[in-house]
């Protein structure tokens, strides 16, 4: 068997149903299909039993514990000699399977001498089609160069190194055992498992063909709690692999404070503004103005430069995301996206340096439980 692709559930039948009907149609067929209900309240059962004559595929059901440990269990069950772990939200083009097997059989440069394929590698998503306006706003805030810095996947990236995330993610059985798969974090289990495999000097790489339509989040709410808890999972990781965090991470907590500090004083000019149009209103003789006009002009323009920095932000967003998918409501859906994402992801990232860096709480279920099991 050359590959066994694991996929965790919960509550989700309906996409599982997409992504086993994209399996059946791969080119490559060299597969098995791992299903893991974790804990679920709504079935998949059902939907898995309609492929049973359509794909190699096994079920199981546990008890729920997250997805790090759902993906163990599956991969415990799995014969493949490389495991690929989808998350069930994803469907797959034809020639998914066929661009891994492609990219494996191409040498590359390791170490400083010449190998083939790799150990590891992740793919990026795309939006497809027939998602909603907001979860195609919601896929360009988390892919686009302007938000992300092209970490995800994309062609051009602020780190050298890939960082494959769970949702795409391939790996060489044995080095999985090696490394004991995944850890039990919560959330930013998949960087933690990442960045074991570069410290173990195994090979890790993009497989930008090997990519995938990935729904994500269907409103913003849910968005925001997502991003909200991988900000925190960035400082859990941070003290889990000392020297792992960069500058692209601290990105979204340098723009969250750079909003919140612009739309401050932007609100502060705003009541030198009111307050002098009430004073030029109030006064009895015109002839007085100066003071008031000079807070009218000094308000204006104060509002105008600090505003500026985000109105640029959003007509930059809304440009590229309008272009890309052909659609204007879409790129305004996209400036909420962004912002949603970069203060969400900053808000949790800060929030927990100040639980765990400055008021030193040291367990991560301890100090997030609400967040991460609400």
């Amino acid at each position: 068997m050359r590959y066994s692709i694991i996929v965790p559930v919960y509550n989700r039948p309906d996409e599982v149903d997409e992504l086993l009907q994209s399996l059946t149609q791969q080119t490559l067929q060299d597969m098995e299909v791992i299903i893991v209900e974790d804990g679920s309240s709504l079935s998949c059962e059902d939907v898995v039993h309609k492929y049973a004559g359509k794909l190699q595929l096994r079920y199981y059901t546990k008890e729920n514990s997250g997805p790090g440990p759902t993906r163990n269990f599956g991969a415990e069950h799995s014969q493949g000699e490389f495991l690929i772990f989808l998350d069930s939200d994803c469907v797959l083009p034809p020639g998914y399977l066929q661009a891994i097997e492609d990219e494996l059989n191409k040498s590359s440069m390791v170490n400083g001498q010449c190998s083939m394929g790799c150990d590891a590698w992740g793919g990026p998503d795309k939006a497809h089609e027939s998602f909603s306006p907001v979860q195609k706003a919601i896929n360009y805030s988390m892919t686009s160069f302007l938000t992300t810095g092209g970490i995800r996947g994309g062609k051009k990236q602020m780190d050298k190194k890939f960082y494959p995330r769970s949702f795409n993610l391939g790996i060489r059985r044995s080095l999985y055992r090696q490394l004991g798969g995944f850890s039990s974090m919560r959330f930013g289990e998949d960087i933690d498992l990442s960045l074991r495999i570069y410290e173990s000097g195994a090979s890790c790489r993009l497989f930008p063909e090997a990519w995938v339509w990935h729904k994500r989040r269907t409103d913003f709410k849910k968005f925001f709690k997502q991003v909200h808890n991988s900000g925190i999972a960035r400082i859990n990781l941070m003290k889990r692999h000392p020297g792992s965090l960069k500058l692209v991470h601290l990105l979204p907590m340098f723009f969250t404070v750079g909003t919140i500090a612009c739309l401050l004083f932007a609100f502060l000019f705003l009541l030198l503004t009111l307050f002098g149009l009430f004073a030029l209103w109030s006064m009895p003789k015109p002839g007085c103005a100066n003071g008031p006009m000079l807070c009218i002009i000094l308000g204006c323009f104060g509002m105008l430069l600090f505003l500026s920095p985000l109105l640029l932000f959003s007509l930059l967003v809304f440009i590229d995301s309008a272009i890309r998918n052909r659609s204007i409501k879409i790129g305004f859906l996209s400036i909420w996206a962004s912002f949603i994402q970069l203060i969400g992801y900053g808000t949790g990232f800060l929030r927990a340096w100040w639980l765990r860096c400055v008021l030193g709480r040291n367990e991560e279920l301890q100090a997030f439980k609400k967040s991460f099991y609400s």
